[in-house]
């Protein structure tokens, strides 16, 4: 059975083509009436026509931030980029839910466009590496071998690394450009602006706030 809408779209450009019973199809008016019908699917175009015939994402339900969801999805796969961020995701947030991972991954989104930051993801992700314990990101610098010992949280943060380069997800942080665990009270804590907490993330957003205001 056709869905409702393409059933709709069907039966409207049936209803172009509709000729009574008995009525000529030499006769001037039916000629005119696939003259008009021509004109304008030329003038709606093959595109637009695929469009009507297509369910919007957003009627669908959208992307739905939760575990069951993103399971559901095919396996991602990428460049470099994606890659880098794959693993900040596992290693950083594979214990978060879904949403909080989606939250880490626009974090490190919006360092790449900040401009006070390198301009890639493996830029932003490696940042300060080099130097135990004094990277951006703790994992590329803890001097433990980063081993993939989770192949399905693996292969879910890839999925979500995809969609958010894909541009695929609602913002969550409101411009977040920084994080930390529940667990810890950073000293820069104090002078940013906090803009959510997802998960046991707190996440801030780099606008050289003082303390006192």
């Amino acid at each position: 059975m056709l869905p409702i809408r393409q059933l709709f779209i069907a039966l409207f450009l049936g209803a172009l083509t509709f000729v009574p019973v008995g009525a000529s199809a030499s006769s001037d008016k039916a000629k005119e009436l696939a003259r008009v019908e021509q004109t304008g699917l030329k003038a709606t175009g093959k595109d637009r026509l695929n469009e009507l015939l297509v369910q919007p994402a957003a009627a669908k339900g959208g992307v739905k931030l939760t575990r069951s969801w993103i399971d559901s999805q095919p396996k991602a796969s990428g460049s470099a980029q994606w890659r880098c961020l794959t693993e900040a995701l596992y290693f950083e947030a594979r214990g978060e839910t879904v949403k909080g991972q989606f939250a880490v991954a626009e974090v490190i989104m919006n360092r790449v466009k900040s401009g006070r930051f390198p301009g890639s993801l493996c830029g932003v992700i490696n940042q300060g590496t080099g130097k135990k314990y004094q990277c951006q990101f703790t994992y590329t610098c803890d001097g433990h071998a980063e081993v993939i010992s989770e192949p399905r949280a693996y292969a879910r943060a890839g999925k979500v690394a995809r969609y958010m380069m894909d541009g695929k997800v609602p913002a969550l942080t409101k411009g977040a450009t920084h994080y930390h665990t529940t667990a810890v009270n950073p000293r820069w804590a104090r002078v940013y602006t906090r803009t959510a907490k997802i998960g046991v993330h707190l996440f801030y957003r780099h606008t050289w706030r003082t303390a006192s205001n």
